[in-house]
This record gives C-alpha cells, sequence and structure tokens, in this order.
C-alpha cells in the first residue's frame, strides 16, 4: 500500500501540471474585430463618444480554474479619435493625454475573480497621461471558442468600467456661466473584444 501511494504521489507530481498547462491558452486580441471606446459629458447636457482606433493585446486563459488567467492590453494614445479633429488635437495635447510624453495607454490585470454565472471582476493597473491606478472591468464571457470559416479558433469577451480622469492628472476644463463645467469628470469605457487562439 505504501509503495502504491508513493507511485500515485510521482503521477500526480507530473501530470497535473501537464492538465493544468493543457487547460491553458493564450489569445491576442483581433483589432479588426474588436473596439476600445468612451464616453464623457460634454457642457453637461450631453455625452461625447470616441475611440482608440490602435490596440493590441494578449490573455492568458485558465479554463480549469479561470481566476487563473492574465490580460494584458496596450493602446495606442495617438489614435484617439471622436469624430473631430480639431477636439482630438486638443486630446492628444498637454492639457489631455500629452501623447508626445505619454503615447500609450496600459492595462494589466492583477486579479480574477468570478462574479456571477458567465461574468467576472478583472481587477488591473490601468496607465493613463503615466500615471497608474487600480481599476475593475465588469467583465461579460469569455465565450466558449468557436472556428471561424477560415478556420481560425474564436472567443469574445465584453468588458466595462467607469475612472475619474483626475485620478490620471487629466485636469483640464472650463467652467460654464451657468454653473457646472465643460468636461465631465467620469468617463465610461467598453471594450468589445474578439480573441485569436495563438
Amino acid at each position: 500500500m505504501k509503495r502504491f501511494a508513493i507511485s500515485l504521489t510521482l503521477v500526480l507530481t507530473f501530470l497535473l501540471p501537464a492538465l493544468a498547462s493543457a487547460a491553458t491558452s493564450t489569445w491576442v486580441i483581433d483589432a479588426d474585430h474588436s473596439s476600445i471606446q468612451f464616453k464623457v459629458k460634454h457642457l453637461m447636457v450631453s455625452n461625447v463618444k470616441g475611440e482608440f482606433k490602435k490596440f493590441s493585446g494578449a490573455l492568458t486563459i485558465d479554463d480549469a480554474d479561470i481566476t487563473r488567467s492574465k490580460v494584458d492590453v496596450t493602446i495606442d494614445a495617438t489614435s484617439i479619435d471622436t469624430g473631430n479633429a480639431k477636439r482630438d488635437e486638443h486630446l492628444r495635447s498637454p492639457d489631455f493625454l500629452d501623447v508626445a510624453k505619454n503615447p500609450t495607454l496600459k492595462f494589466v490585470s492583477t486579479k480574477v475573480a468570478k462574479s456571477g454565472d458567465g461574468t467576472l471582476k478583472v481587477t488591473g493597473t490601468l496607465m493613463i497621461h503615466g500615471v497608474s491606478r487600480e481599476v475593475v472591468l465588469d467583465v461579460e464571457g469569455p465565450t466558449s471558442a468557436i472556428k471561424d470559416p477560415w478556420g481560425n479558433t474564436k472567443r469574445g469577451a465584453s468588458a466595462t468600467t467607469k475612472i475619474n480622469r483626475k485620478d490620471f492628472g487629466l485636469t483640464w476644463n472650463k467652467a460654464l456661466e451657468t454653473g457646472g463645467v465643460v468636461v465631465g469628470d467620469e468617463v465610461a469605457i467598453t471594450l468589445e473584444v474578439e480573441l485569436l487562439k495563438k
């Protein structure tokens, strides 16, 4: 019996890492079928929406234990687009993102937790304007893997969060004569991500 227990221990020692490795897979963001968008109040009466056109990222997904998964996303700050060239130029200036000094935004996860059926709370460090703060993403997914018509393996996920832009040193504003300010402090962020298996 003792010899059997030793043998079983040895088998598990070698087998369990292999099983864990089989459950772990690496995925990259398919930028052609993904989006990173934001929304912020303008003049206290409406919302201005925008997006970043250029970004990349990789996810390590552990299907055996989703909480061991990891996320790493980099965004090209110069690619900001609100549909208005003059406004975009202002957003790239030192008043806001200061892209000459801070050309990228970055998110790296530090914790993944289940929050419900098919949903996660992904905590991580978000860097904007050279300032890093902890944020929590509410995530739907990742979906189950499927094959597209060209033989690629794909998954998807959606994520949302809200930040205060002043926490990242984005403090520019102007007061209105009627009260309030030109730009709201709260920024709502939405990510729609299609993932390609490496």
